[in-house]
């Protein structure tokens, strides 16, 4: 693949918005994050379910909205300390998120190496006013211990936190970033793809999980509409001229 199609791909999945409720969130395999499925009855089923929602959103305030699109279950911290999905996770911050098991041998460690080089990228905002999460899929074997463990042999900084809980709300917080909780967690797609939003402008997106680590950090800033504008090609002097690389030509 081309270095031009990747990022318009990558940078296609940052212009993704959770406040598109029509395309998710109902249904377990339909996230926040999710995409379409196509089946007749999941057609039927989504139809169903977007009017359901129409009629319990109306009424609700802004952050009565923001709050239903994502679960708010109890989580473990690496720490040991106890933490609610959306409200001390989630809500009024900017984040990054990615899926991970301490038994993977090959993309999980790649992805958990790059996301370190990410936070030293972003250096004193991670913990300030970003926030970095890495969500156990196999809360079986990964306990606060073993996370800890594994978050050290990665010199993880404060302001990254890795997270366990119980088996149900990991597989529903999987469905709210668009994965799919039925499919055991080997075979999940929680290994290719990094989810960053900000999460009270609504404004989410992913991008592949083994990408340059400052193309990542990018991404998240670029979701800020006080950051820095995507112009030309990332990174400077590299790939592509502006001219040549004007998504649409």
């Amino acid at each position: 693949m081309k270095r031009r199609d990747l990022f318009r791909g990558a940078l296609g999945l940052t212009l993704m918005r959770a406040s598109v409720t029509a395309r998710g969130h109902e249904t377990s395999s339909e996230g926040a994050l999710g995409l379409p499925r196509t089946d007749a009855s999941t057609r039927a089923s989504r139809t169903t379910s977007a009017t359901e929602r129409a009629r319990r959103v109306q009424g609700m305030t802004p952050e009565e909205l923001r709050r239903s699109r994502f679960v708010n279950v109890v989580l473990k911290t690496h720490e040991g300390k106890a933490v609610r999905f959306y409200d001390d996770l989630l809500k009024d911050k900017a984040v990054l998120i990615n899926f991970i098991y301490t038994r993977c041998t090959d993309d999980c460690p790649l992805a958990t190496a790059k996301l370190a080089r990410v936070q030293r990228i972003l250096g004193e905002r991670v913990g300030r006013d970003i926030f970095m999460y890495s969500i156990t899929v196999d809360p079986q074997h990964d306990t606060p211990a073993v996370l800890l463990k594994y978050a050290r042999t990665f010199d993880v900084k404060p302001g990254w936190l890795f997270l366990t809980g119980e088996t149900d709300d990991i597989q529903r917080i999987r469905g709210n970033f668009g994965d799919d909780p039925t499919l055991g967690f080997r075979q999940s797609d929680h290994l290719n793809l990094i989810a960053y939003g900000i999460e009270p402008l609504e404004r989410w997106g992913k991008c592949p999980t083994l990408i340059d680590p400052e193309w990542i950090a990018r991404y998240l800033l670029w979701l800020d509409p006080k950051g820095e504008r995507p112009t030309g090609w990332w990174p400077p002097g590299r790939g592509v001229s502006e001219e040549q690389n004007c998504v649409g030509s």
